[in-house]
């Protein structure tokens, strides 16, 4: 019987999810994973030795070599035969940020784990944010034009409030909820660029929510609100489109395209 896959420890999801050469109508894609970009991340960027990425990820060395390899022959694939690069999926989990251990940096996970473990969940301070339209959960947390947010206290709610959002884009929209104080977020669809701003701002995500904004946070409340923790952005099942020719596909988080080179 074959030894299951270890699942790979990812900091936090790339906050770009895809590239298109300039030039290049971006029909052939090439796939990258989270877990790859992660090592790519570590070793090239981060100057980590493999044994070092290995920790940090909680894997073996030598998955990290294979893992390395793999991705910068993809996206040598790219650079030479201007493919575009789409990064998603992957066998992995991201850190909870309750030690900060695994990469010696302390960062907005870290600070929120800290604070819910001191607190309890009867006698926690919450703000809940939630994307509103006429009563329910906006579908796309990047086109979102208000939000409704939820003071909770003892857990019960003691005073709700819609903001809008005034057009601002998916970057941001994390800053912003943070700036109210906001620590927990409930909406639909929502892209890989945007769940990596909210985890550096410490902000708890439930995704792919749907139906009665006001029910989606009771339920929240109960222990027993239905999402989906991988959620992505399908926009109705198609693939974001920026740029001319640019697509990728369902299972991604989003593309943020290239409109040329600047």
């Amino acid at each position: 019987m074959a030894r299951p896959t270890r699942c790979r420890r990812v900091c936090s999801v790339p906050k770009f999810d895809s590239f298109i050469p300039c030039g290049s109508d971006g029909g052939e894609q090439v796939q990258l994973t989270v877990d790859e970009f992660e090592a790519v991340r570590l070793i090239d960027y981060e100057k980590r030795t493999h044994e070092q990425c290995a920790q940090q990820m909680g894997i073996s060395r030598t998955t990290v070599t294979e893992m390395y390899e793999r991705a910068r022959e993809k996206i040598a694939d790219c650079i030479v035969n201007g493919k575009a690069l789409c990064i998603s999926g992957g066998n992995y989990a991201l850190c909870d940020g309750s030690a900060w251990k695994c990469c010696g940096k302390k960062c907005g996970r870290a600070d929120y784990a800290a604070k819910n473990a001191v607190k309890g969940k009867e006698d926690r301070i919450m703000k809940i944010a939630v994307t509103y339209e006429n009563g329910n959960v906006f579908p796309h947390f990047g086109h979102t034009e208000q939000f409704k947010v939820f003071s909770v206290e003892d857990g019960k709610v003691t005073d709700t409030q819609v903001v809008d959002t005034n057009g601002s884009g998916h970057g941001a929209l994390a800053g912003m909820l943070s700036a109210l104080g906001v620590d927990t977020l409930i909406c639909g669809g929502i892209g890989a660029g945007a769940q990596a701003a909210l985890a550096e701002a410490g902000i708890r995500l439930y995704g792919g929510v749907s139906g009665s904004v006001d029910e989606a946070v009771d339920q929240l409340l109960e222990g027993n609100l239905a999402y989906d923790p991988d959620v992505h952005c399908s926009h109705h099942g198609e693939g974001h489109r920026h740029g001319e020719g640019h697509q990728c596909g369902e299972e991604r988080h989003g593309c943020a395209g290239s409109e040329g080179c600047r």
